[in-house]
């Protein structure tokens, strides 16, 4: 009789363990995963995502799987292990410069850069001689450095557009020393990172 009761018993709690654990895996959904490592600013390829299933109420703003092609073309805001989650907040303009990089910023005037300037677009940052100076002169002497545009913002009402660039650590100190007003950007063509 005992062991008639332990058997009914361990039929009950079996039961109920399939019907728990039915219930959380009944309520899964496909995400986004990274397939590989990425680096911080790195555009996000379909080889590099891979689809995960996972509880659709663990909280987290994960991307849907059939959300790839919105993803892919995307920068990655920071360095990534392969098999971590793609959610939203990983997305965007890198956050941090890569080593040895700098990120530097500069106020320009319509003229001063193309007008369909895009984060991404490889420029040389160019000094041009201030008024009653001479290209021929020590400070007339025009400076040239290659940059990535990492961000772009303007203002309603002001005619000031900032321009973040990405370049290497010596050039962003020398970038930074040159004078305010005689800096212009030109795309030019990829490379130069």
């Amino acid at each position: 009789m005992p062991y008639l009761l332990l058997g009914v018993l361990l039929v009950v709690v079996c039961a109920a363990g399939g019907v728990f654990a039915g219930m959380q895996l009944g309520d899964r959904e496909s995400v986004l995963a990274l397939a590989r490592p990425v680096a911080v600013g790195q555009i996000l390829t379909a080889q590099d995502l891979k689809q995960v299933s996972m509880a659709t109420d663990s909280g987290m703003d994960v991307m849907s799987a059939s959300a790839a092609s919105t993803v892919v073309g995307q920068p990655v805001a920071f360095s990534l292990p392969a098999g971590s989650l793609v959610t939203r907040s990983v997305l965007g303009s890198p956050q941090i410069p890569l080593q040895g990089r700098a990120i530097a910023a500069v106020g320009l005037k319509p003229g001063q850069f193309p007008p369909d300037l895009a984060p991404g677009t490889t420029v040389a940052v160019l000094t041009t001689p201030g008024q009653g100076t001479t290209t021929g002169s020590s400070n007339g002497q025009t400076s040239s450095w290659t940059a990535v545009v990492t961000g772009i913002a303007t203002r309603e009402g002001e005619q000031t557009t900032v321009v973040s660039l990405q370049l290497s650590e010596s050039d962003a100190r020398a970038f930074a020393s040159a004078p305010a007003g005689q800096l212009s950007l030109v795309a030019i063509a990829g490379g130069g990172r």
